[in-house]
């Protein structure tokens, strides 16, 4: 494997002391170094909203001290960072060098939201003629794999990217500074919520660990889950999808089990969802990407609240006691309008956590069948 603090400081030491970016778990060796080293001022780190972000905040790095920045993300993040690629950072615009280090997910087994993008990603990189080079862990020459990158970046005014396989990085955990507060599990918090409806809402749940519990959990209940719709990729967006739903379905209600890191990453989506009066956002806030690391979002540190609020939410509330959310699971039975109701949560999941058994296209078209069929009997 490649030392990742070498692997830093070789980057460092050829000028690259910005990093910015979204945590991806085949990067989370990096991101944890990162944030150790940004604490001691041996650089400069933030985590972004989304990928696009990033690379918006490392042109302003260059733009302001004529030095290559470092954007790091997930593959999936391609995808949000493509229009500042091209409309900003392209030669035939600004002709901004920076270095993309990519976490190459789907490229081998993987779970069904990653196949189609690890399948594409040296296509798309093409598409977007952006020189890059793949590192794993054999990689004996990957320091000059890199100096011949930043050279390009460098003479060529253009973005470079490293293709990072799984297992590439040496093991680094940032040291625990301070103990979370005593808040209840996400996997509680999701079940005292499905516990407190009537069963006849539609639940849409952000990706990752989120959807992995609810599935989880109604199986253990012995419950079908089929008013479940489990977004199993698509960051950011599930808020979206239960609005697409809520719209064509005025009469029933329809809850969005969210993450701080997925709202935080499309957060202009809220003005969309506010106004729905059969709109139920329930945001699970543990303050970390869970699912990808447990690197932290920006979200422990304020209350999301007043932001829902001034985008229309009617009825807002943060709770972060069992006992205050089914206080408030309750009085939402009775109120009229659009809910925001962020739920502190700490991190972390069950290490036994599953995943669904049944395909994407399985889940879908028993969702479909299900919402039909409950439109029907309305």
């Amino acid at each position: 494997m490649i030392d990742t603090l070498g692997f830093i400081n070789f980057l460092k030491d050829h000028g690259v002391d910005f990093y910015c970016g979204v945590p991806d778990s085949l990067l989370s060796p990096v991101s944890a170094a990162l944030e150790t080293m940004s604490a001691q001022k041996a650089l400069s780190h933030y985590v972004c909203a989304n990928e696009g972000n990033a690379i918006g905040l490392a042109c302003g790095h260059y733009l302001g001290s004529q030095t290559i920045p470092c954007v790091y993300m997930q593959n999936s993040g391609l995808g949000n960072a493509v229009n500042p690629l091209v409309s900003l950072a392209a030669p035939e615009v600004y002709g901004i060098p920076l270095l993309m280090i990519i976490g190459w997910r789907g490229e081998g087994k993987d779970e069904p939201q990653h196949v189609m993008q690890g399948r594409i990603n040296e296509g798309l990189l093409n598409v977007l003629e952006i020189p890059y080079k793949i590192l794993d862990q054999d990689c004996q020459d990957w320091s000059v794999m890199i100096a011949d990158l930043l050279s390009i970046a460098k003479e060529h005014e253009k973005p470079v990217a490293l293709l990072v396989r799984s297992n590439t990085f040496s093991s680094y955990k940032c040291a625990q500074t301070s103990e979370h507060k005593p808040y209840m599990s996400r996997e509680r918090a999701i079940e005292l919520v499905i516990s407190s409806v009537s069963g006849e809402e539609t639940l849409v749940a952000t990706t990752g660990k989120t959807s992995r519990e609810l599935y989880e959990l109604r199986k253990s209940r012995n419950e079908s889950g089929a008013s479940d719709f489990l977004t199993v990729g698509s960051m950011g967006h599930a808020s979206q999808i239960a609005a697409g739903i809520a719209i064509n379905h005025s009469r029933k209600n329809v809850l969005c089990l969210d993450g701080d890191g997925a709202c935080l990453m499309h957060m202009g989506g809220l003005l969309v969802t506010a106004p729905l009066s059969n709109f139920k956002h329930i945001l699970l806030n543990n303050g970390v990407h869970d699912s990808v690391g447990g690197q932290q979002t920006v979200a422990g540190s304020f209350d999301l609240g007043p932001i829902a609020k001034a985008c229309g939410y009617k009825n807002v509330q943060q709770v972060a006691s069992e006992e205050e959310l089914l206080k408030a699971m309750e009085n939402y039975k009775n109120v009229e309008g659009s809910v925001f109701l962020e739920i502190m949560i700490k991190p972390g999941s069950r290490t036994d956590l599953g995943r669904p058994k049944e395909s994407p296209q399985i889940n879908k078209k028993r969702f479909m069948m299900q919402l039909s069929n409950s439109q029907s009997e309305g």
